[in-house]
């Protein structure tokens, strides 16, 4: 696929990700799994809307379907690819990936792969984990399985949901963490080699626009791609709103709901998007390839000869 950036001297890459699940499926809320038949769905309408947004802009964007909603929405599925989009696995029933058995986790990501592929009839490259709960086992699984990407790290100072991979660092976002496979964090304002959230979420909606806008231009500036990600729920003031749930959890979830389409629809508008599928390919090729090296970076940010256990050697190409 043909990449839509505009090449500018010292600027780095944006891509855009969408992660294509409803309201209910929030962690946030809580909701549990058998009351999602009876909730309210609103997740297509959403989308719909995040799809005219983008091609107003001529803008392309990684779609993270959810299996779940994908079978209740396969027309939404199509509709995302027929509009040039990236259609990626977000997993299918939306459970923490650590609180899975691995072969209960290849189960789940097998059956939404296999569904979009179904759907689109293009091969699914990419996965990104429910809350970003990876975890080190879930990487040689997914590889097995055909992905050609994870996207569910994000390299921030303290979370309470986050999985973590070893060696991640908020300076290095793309990282080829085995023969053909690659890492894609969301994008942070680097502290050390932890940073402060910046690629999308909660984060967007809670920090004031224009000191937004700073942060995105200062990741790019530095040459380093910029990851940016969204749910349709986020654009969705009305949606219902769930009782008995903690009031922290609350503010998190409903931060903001009001003014997130009118920051979403602007910052799509300020930058020229690229789908994570073309990050990657521009990887392979070029410069960043140029970049790429049989060696880790130690803790002073320079390069050590060190192969990891497995035998296989991290690359950081960004």
């Amino acid at each position: 696929m043909a990449s839509m950036i505009t090449e500018r001297p010292g600027s780095g890459k944006a891509a855009l990700s969408i992660d294509v699940e409803d309201w209910f499926h929030a962690a946030n809320l809580g909701v549990a799994r058998e009351a999602w038949e009876q909730c309210e769905l609103r997740v297509e309408r959403n989308t719909m809307r995040m799809l005219e947004i983008l091609d107003a802009c001529n803008a392309r964007a990684t779609f993270f379907v959810l299996g779940w909603v994908a079978e209740k929405c396969p027309q939404l599925v199509r509709a995302i690819a027929a509009a040039g989009h990236e259609v990626a696995s977000h997993g299918y029933g939306h459970v923490f990936v650590y609180s899975l058995r691995p072969s209960e986790f290849r189960s789940d990501v097998l059956r939404s792969k296999q569904y979009l592929e179904d759907l689109t009839g293009k091969p699914v490259r990419g996965y990104r984990a429910p809350s970003f709960t990876i975890t080190e086992w879930a990487i040689p699984i997914l590889q097995d399985l055909g992905f050609d990407y994870d996207s569910s790290v994000v390299p921030s100072v303290a979370h309470d949901r986050y999985g973590r991979l070893d060696g991640m660092d908020a300076g290095r976002p793309v990282v080829l963490l085995r023969d053909g496979f690659y890492e894609v964090c969301i994008s942070c304002i680097r502290l050390g080699k932890r940073g402060i959230p910046w690629g999308g979420g909660g984060y967007f909606r809670l920090v004031p626009y224009l000191l937004w806008l700073w942060g995105v231009r200062r990741i790019l500036g530095s040459g380093m791609p910029y990851i940016f990600y969204i749910h349709p729920w986020e654009i969705d003031a009305g949606q219902p709103r769930v009782t008995g749930i903690k009031a922290t959890h609350r503010f998190r979830h409903r931060i903001n709901l009001q003014r997130c389409e009118g920051r979403f629809a602007a910052l799509v508008d300020a930058f020229e998007w690229i789908p994570i599928c073309d990050l990657i390919d521009g990887c392979e090729s070029g410069a960043a390839r140029r970049s790429c090296g049989d060696h880790r970076a130690d803790d002073r940010g320079e390069y050590a000869s060190d192969a990891d256990p497995d035998g296989q050697q991290m690359r950081i190409l960004l």
